[in-house]
């Protein structure tokens, strides 16, 4: 069950900031989210370092052979792995943004679906938080989930590795 935010239940708390206020708060972390796949499509590292905290994590939760696994990469190899030449760009689509913010702290819970090009590969949900500085939002921590089955729109999609 997705949370929804407080914008979206009309509810905002005592001293909190006006309905406009919050909706640009939201625009603004969905922003840098949205330059992150962005940068991923044309495979610019730098405007994807540009969203990224100097001390961002990144993990992926999967299940192989009925076992949860969990590992972590650095933004560093992440990038690098981008970067590497493909026939066909890495192309995330992201749906159903859920975003929440108290002061500088925000987080995204998001749904996506990843291609290579036209090729469907897998799909899951994007949990990022961010924090606010000078310079704006980061991403500060970004966990995945992988899977290739229970896909909106993907049953007739051939999964192949």
């Amino acid at each position: 069950m997705t949370r929804p935010t407080l914008l979206a239940l009309g509810i905002l708390a005592a001293g909190a900031a006006t309905p406009g206020a919050a909706q640009t708060g939201e625009r603004d972390v969905l922003a840098v989210v949205t330059r992150l796949f962005d940068g991923m499509r044309t495979r610019d590292t730098a405007a994807m370092r540009a969203t990224l905290h100097p001390d961002a994590r990144m993990s992926s939760a999967t299940v192989k052979d009925g076992i949860a696994t969990w590992n972590s990469e650095t933004p560093d190899a992440w990038l690098t792995s981008v970067a590497r030449p493909r026939a066909a760009a890495l192309d995330e689509r992201i749906s159903n943004p859920v975003v929440s913010i108290d002061g500088g702290l925000a987080s995204v819970w998001v749904d996506y679906s990843f291609f290579l090009g036209d090729r469907f590969l897998h799909c899951g949900v994007d949990a990022f938080h961010l924090v606010k500085g000078q310079e704006g939002w980061r991403i500060i921590a970004l966990a995945d989930t992988r899977r290739i089955e229970g896909c909106p729109g993907q049953s007739d999609v051939l999964h192949t590795r």
